[in-house]
């Protein structure tokens, strides 16, 4: 359905959007735009810029060229902008009606192709009713793919896209429905298989450890199909000999995605929103039969004997490190405790051994002894903080080093972090509104409301930031020689008996890095009196001394 809109506009944005599940969209998005394009020669529109969005869900607000237009709106360089149908804006109607709000806001119309603007109650209605009907479209969607593929599963077809080692991957072959139809299905590699057959035996049988099988195989010259170095690890083996396919049961629906409560990347743009995944109890898993490499026998024994390496793993025995996690090497790589012969001997060794394993180490650096590295680090902190002079020292360096740039020029632009705070709060007050009216539930304005509360949390950090950086250092209120004394005379006492867990403690609070090799031992940090006088020392915790700033670094 076309329209021919006859109002005073001459210049146009369009957008054009299509997901991942091109055979789903009635639209790609070169049909999209040809049908944009015509439409506004049509009109008599002049298309100004074309915003393109290819390969993003409409489940998600947050896509590059969609905020790019957003943003390019305020500038007016055009008066409209033209999609071909509202469900480009968004599978679902609260995200269609945030955008067109924010638009016509600012003045900007709003076309579609496919539906005449909404101007009055009836359009608004019709628009309405399109996209409850575009969300309850996904939602059909969502489940057809569900029930097809739980069907299929239930036919003993294997959905994957690549076999476990051991097995190949066979397509499926001919039309489904028809008698020469072929599923998709794993057949034995014979190569692989006899590798699979080998490693649960050294283990089941020779008692070998992870460690052990990884070096066996690179002995061996043994290939894993896929990794960067060309190596087995331990992780990819301890997966391996718990893999249930081997004994001929393999699995489909074990877990489902959700959105990650820590991501590992705090990306501004993600296609999938879901990129994390939680485990379903086991009795909701599909089951599909396949062929079997090993006995189960076999498959059993293996597994009580990775138990059984892990219980006398002597990880369990924990050793005195007073710089662990906070020591590095020189090639750059950390540094961690070891202790040989039950730990008589402790070590501090460059993990690149580690993560090399099991090809040689490009590092060359030996171990250091964590003994004698322990106490040169705790004599040094306790020399310094018991000497009145050294700290007065410290502090007299600091107010030199700070006094040709007293104020710091911030980078960030308060005003508009204010502005950007303010249209967040915008976003999510309408999203209330849509819960109030029963647009959305309560799980859908959690789940649309929590990125945009994080971000003003961020903003709202910047600014304090941003006005910390205006304050004069000069102001800053620093210890004097009375206090400086006290704290001295306080250090003295308090730094010697504490327990090891009180000194890893202290290390962690005052050092930000050390970099060791047998030659040096360089450490970064900084000493905050205050800091340090509340948590070691002091039983008064509100006199002025515990309110002065960081002034001391070493």
């Amino acid at each position: 359905m076309e329209n021919v809109i006859k109002k005073e506009i001459k210049f146009i944005a369009v957008y054009a959007r299509v997901s991942t599940s091109n055979q789903e969209d009635q639209k790609t998005v070169e049909a999209q735009l040809s049908e944009d394009r015509e439409f506004a020669k049509k009109n008599g529109y002049i298309i100004i810029k074309e915003y393109i969005d290819e390969g993003w869900s409409g489940d998600v607000i947050a896509r590059p060229s969609l905020d790019q237009l957003r943003h390019d709106a305020r500038n007016r360089a055009w008066d409209a902008v033209l999609v071909y149908d509202p469900d480009r804006l968004g599978r679902q109607l609260v995200y269609q009606q945030l955008v067109i709000d924010e638009l016509k806001k600012i003045g900007i119309e709003i076309l579609f192709v496919t539906m005449p603007p909404v101007n009055n109650a009836s359009d608004k209605l019709l628009f309405g009713v399109r996209g409850l009907f575009a969300e309850y479209e996904k939602a059909k969607i969502t489940e057809r793919f569900r029930i097809g593929k739980v069907n299929r599963v239930k036919n003993n077809q294997v959905l994957t896209t690549e076999a476990p080692f051991g097995y190949t991957y066979i397509l499926n072959k001919g039309k489904r429905g028809s008698t020469d139809y072929i599923s998709g299905h794993y057949e034995i590699n014979p190569r692989e298989a006899e590798i699979i057959r080998n490693i649960f035996h050294w283990v089941a049988d020779d008692g070998l450890t992870l460690r052990a099988v990884v070096r066996k195989l690179q002995d061996l010259g043994i290939k894993p199909r896929k990794s960067k170095r060309g190596v087995w690890n331990t992780s990819t083996l301890s997966t391996l000999l718990r893999h249930e396919v081997f004994i001929g049961t393999t699995y489909w629906g074990a877990s489902y995605a959700t959105v990650p409560i820590n991501p590992i990347k705090n990306e501004k743009y993600k296609k999938v929103e879901k990129s994390s995944r939680r485990m379903k109890s086991k009795d909701q898993w599909y089951a599909i039969t396949v062929p079997a490499i090993i006995e189960k026998d076999l498959f059993e024994r293996a597994g009580l004997r990775l138990k059984k390496n892990f219980a006398t793993l002597g990880r369990n025995t924990k050793n005195h490190y007073l710089l662990a996690s906070k020591i590095w090497c020189l090639c750059g790589q950390r540094r961690a405790g070891e202790g040989p012969q039950h730990g008589k001997h402790l070590y501090y060794r460059c993990t690149d051994r580690v993560h090399s394993f099991p090809l040689p180490p490009s590092c060359v650096e030996g171990g250091i002894n964590a003994k004698i590295t322990d106490k040169v680090l705790w004599d040094r902190l306790k020399m310094i903080m018991s000497s009145p002079e050294l700290l007065s020292e410290q502090i007299k360096k600091w107010q030199e080093k700070n006094k040709s740039n007293n104020i710091l020029n911030s980078t960030i632009n308060i005003k508009s972090t204010e502005d950007e705070i303010a249209k967040l709060q915008a976003q999510e007050s309408r999203f209330a509104v849509a819960y109030s009216k029963e647009v959305i539930s309560l799980k859908q304005f959690e789940e649309f409301v929590a990125p945009i509360r994080v971000k003003i949390r961020e903003f709202e950090d910047q600014i304090i930031k941003a006005n910390l950086e205006k304050t004069p250092k000069n102001d800053i209120l620093l210890p004097s020689s009375d206090e400086v004394e006290v704290f001295a005379k306080e250090a003295v006492e308090g730094l010697e008996n504490l327990s090891f867990e009180l000194k890893q403690a202290f290390i962690r609070t005052v050092v930000n890095q050390a970099t060791a090799s047998r030659k040096s031992l360089q450490v970064y940090g900084i000493i905050s009196l205050s800091e340090i006088y509340v948590k070691f020392f002091s039983k008064y915790r509100n006199c002025r001394f515990t309110k002065c700033r960081k002034v001391d670094t070493f």
